[in-house]
């Protein structure tokens, strides 16, 4: 579902790059480095939060095949590695931003979908109809009786669609300077983690003043995302800075040298 999610991303991002006179190069690249950043960024975010759930060996902070990988890392990770691609190839990093963010939500809501294939990151016991059925061995501890929960990746998928819909909506609606959009999708996104998602789930995490610590990050986060729209918004920059013609390739037009400067043969 991960290797989904980001061809989804990589497509929806090609495209929206491409409509504004970008190229393919750059987005293919910005996907190769930002999936690695990512991937070290997840990981070194649950190994930093969740330190009892690492193996006590030598090689627990690198043993990803035992699970720990945490999405606020995840994001930071890829969107620095991201960044630090398209800065070297000149281009704006606040305009790359918003073109990346729908499709970073649309990732975010595939991706979730792994959930569901291992059982995993659900919300507490319901009875309601689309409750979902967890096997004996994968219930928490205290609810080996209940048979069905909260379908929290479902919700999370639904919440992240209609977030990607918004966003689309709101850059046609709107003249929103960058990197303003991506700013809307932190806030977006960390607005449904913090208010609902988080109350539900039952997977062990760890508490701060009776909130899980991934509900503060999400408040935190929604809170200078806010702050970044209101900052971008009152730049005086334009709205959106067109991406760099690409160099002329060897062999083509050749610099002129300015009068002048031609020196005399001898």
């Amino acid at each position: 579902m991960l290797l989904v999610a980001i061809v989804a991303a990589t497509v929806m991002t090609g495209i929206r790059w491409t409509r504004r006179g970008g190229d393919w190069d750059l987005v293919l690249s910005v996907a190769m480095w930002g999936v690695l950043g990512g991937i070290v960024g997840a990981r070194l975010y649950h190994v930093v939060t969740s330190w009892n759930e690492v193996p006590d060996e030598w090689w627990g902070p690198f043993a990803v095949w035992k699970g720990g990988l945490g999405v606020w890392g995840g994001i930071a990770g890829g969107v620095l590695a991201g960044a630090i691609v398209v800065h070297r190839r000149g281009e704006s990093i606040f305009a790359f931003m918003d073109v990346v963010a729908p499709g970073l939500l649309l990732a975010q809501g595939i991706g979730r979908w792994g959930n569901w294939f291992n059982q995993e990151l659900f919300g507490k016991p319901t009875d309601l109809p689309w409750g979902l059925e967890i096997s004996p061995e994968n219930r928490p501890d205290g609810y080996f009786a209940d048979p069905t929960f909260h379908p929290t990746f479902l919700y999370e998928f639904v919440w992240d669609l209609a977030g990607v819909g918004l966003l689309l909506w709101v850059e046609r609606r709107f003249r929103i300077k960058p990197p303003g959009l991506f700013c809307l999708y932190v806030a977006w996104y960390t607005l449904g983690r913090a208010t609902f998602e988080e109350h539900l789930r039952i997977d062990p995490s760890h508490h701060i003043a009776g909130f899980r610590l991934n509900a503060w990050v999400a408040m935190g986060l929604f809170v200078a995302a806010v702050a970044g729209f209101v900052w971008a918004q009152r730049r005086t920059l334009d709205v959106w800075p067109a991406p760099r013609p690409r160099q002329a390739a060897a062999g083509g037009p050749k610099m002129a040298v300015p009068k002048g400067r031609v020196r005399s043969g001898r």
